[in-house]
């Protein structure tokens, strides 16, 4: 137990470290959402303010304020607006996956949907990227709106894309890969590149920072979906099987099918095929994951991509910066612990 306290401290300060980084800039950040957020119509106020107050690390903004500083960015406040625009996305496209999953609790509070409604949520959504894409036209820059405005677009396929394999056992681990590059990799990668994007810098720093961003989103999706059928850590409260009762395929699904004997795969494809699953279903599969080791073999998928993700980071020079953004991966694929 107490190599994983000790693991567990040291994921915390990495996070920890990227926060106390731009710790000022943050809170610049908070005042600039709660501004743009503001409105004359008391529903939007009322559930915007509940649904940016839900928690959340507000690791893309985070991202764009990190990857500026490392860039040389240290006047104006364009990082700040933009580490906004990015957060507000992030928080529309959880409004209306919200809906979509029909999901009542996100990080332990009821869901704006649960609340609200499904018609409020929606339009709330669209009001939130409506004030992204206002940010965007205010920052000036044609290249941020193109890159903002373009990630926008992938996030959107990236949900139909997953919804149109709902429930599709023997979804092919790239249909997997493609789902998460769009739905969560995109804005990774865009958050990263707008640091190199404010401080004018050459091609060469743009596209690593935009790899970088992409391999950690990659990572940090893996170890979430890993996670959901990880029964091991349900000491540490980690709520296990949200996705499966939502009838979503991620990885450890699929790489579990690799490996299932020709009747064990047509059970699993029956209970994915129902529109309600019950938890003894569910612990059916968890027993399947852990007879073929499926967690550790989604652990070393997203190792590939720590490692391309740290690898990236090479063309800068040392500094306090790189070293946060390199141990940045290791929180990424741990942070549950």
């Amino acid at each position: 137990m107490g190599s994983v306290v000790q693991l567990k401290k040291q994921i915390t300060n990495a996070y920890t470290d990227l926060v106390n980084s731009v710790d000022e800039k943050l809170s610049l950040v908070e005042d600039k959402i709660s501004y743009k957020l503001d409105s004359k119509v008391e529903l939007v106020k009322e559930m915007t303010a509940y649904h940016m107050t839900s928690g959340g690390k507000r690791l893309r903004a985070l991202l764009t304020l990190e990857c500026a500083k490392l860039c040389g960015y240290t006047k104006g406040s364009r990082d700040v607006n933009l580490a906004a625009c990015v957060e507000l996305i992030h928080a529309a496209t959880l409004m209306h996956d919200d809906v979509i999953d029909s999901a009542d609790l996100r990080r332990g509070k009821k869901t704006t949907n649960k609340i609200w409604g499904n018609q409020s949520s929606i339009l709330v959504g669209d009001y939130l990227l409506s004030r992204c894409f206002e940010m965007m036209v205010e920052d000036g820059s044609i290249e941020v709106l193109k890159l903002l405005s373009s990630t926008s677009s992938t996030i959107a396929q990236g949900e139909v894309l997953q919804l149109q394999h709902k429930g599709d056992s023997e979804m092919l681990e790239d249909t997997y890969l493609n789902i998460i590059s769009s739905k969560t990799a995109a804005l990774f990668s865009a958050s990263s590149k707008v640091g190199s994007i404010i401080t004018d810098k050459d091609n060469k720093f743009k596209d690593a920072l935009e790899f970088y961003g992409k391999n950690l989103g990659l990572t940090f999706q893996i170890a979430d979906d890993t996670l959901d059928y990880n029964s091991e850590l349900k000491m540490f409260g980690k709520e296990i099987g949200k996705d499966f009762f939502e009838g979503k395929v991620t990885l450890p699904i699929i790489l579990l099918h690799q490996k299932l004997s020709s009747d064990e795969k047509l059970v699993l494809k029956k209970i994915f095929e129902q529109n309600i699953r019950s938890k003894e279903q569910f612990d059916y599969v968890l027993t399947l994951v852990k007879k073929y080791n499926i967690i550790n073999e989604c652990y070393k998928k997203a190792e590939h991509y720590i490692s391309l993700a740290s690898n990236s980071l090479s063309i800068f020079q040392d500094c306090e910066e790189k070293t946060i953004l390199k141990n940045l991966t290791s929180f990424s694929i741990n942070r549950k612990f």
